[in-house]
């Protein structure tokens, strides 16, 4: 029996299309990809667009990606090039050190 795989859920919150934003957007996708293999849920939130739920989920800041889901609930500001740092928030980086 193989041991199942954690599934991810992720919100990414953005201001529109500058830069930072798609630059976020563009590297989240491809650590994604490569880490995660379809065992994800990603939602992208433009709080140009939805204010309120910026403002309940207390997001001060963006680009941001909020891990929701398995528990703790973790944020990460930043365009998100660091990708180990990513890793270490979204707590894929210990599981690989711990295996």
């Amino acid at each position: 029996m193989t041991p199942s795989r954690k599934t991810y859920v992720l919100k990414l919150y953005v201001a529109g299309n500058t830069p930072d934003s798609m630059r976020a957007l563009t590297t989240l996708q491809q650590i994604l990809e490569s880490e995660f293999k379809g065992v994800y849920a990603l939602k992208v939130i433009d709080v140009l667009k939805n204010p309120q739920l910026a403002e309940e989920d207390k997001i001060l800041a963006t680009p941001t990606l909020a891990k929701v889901l398995p528990p703790p609930v973790r944020k990460i500001i930043g365009d998100l090039s660091d990708r180990e740092k990513v890793l270490i928030g979204l707590d894929l980086l210990y599981e690989e050190i711990g295996e």
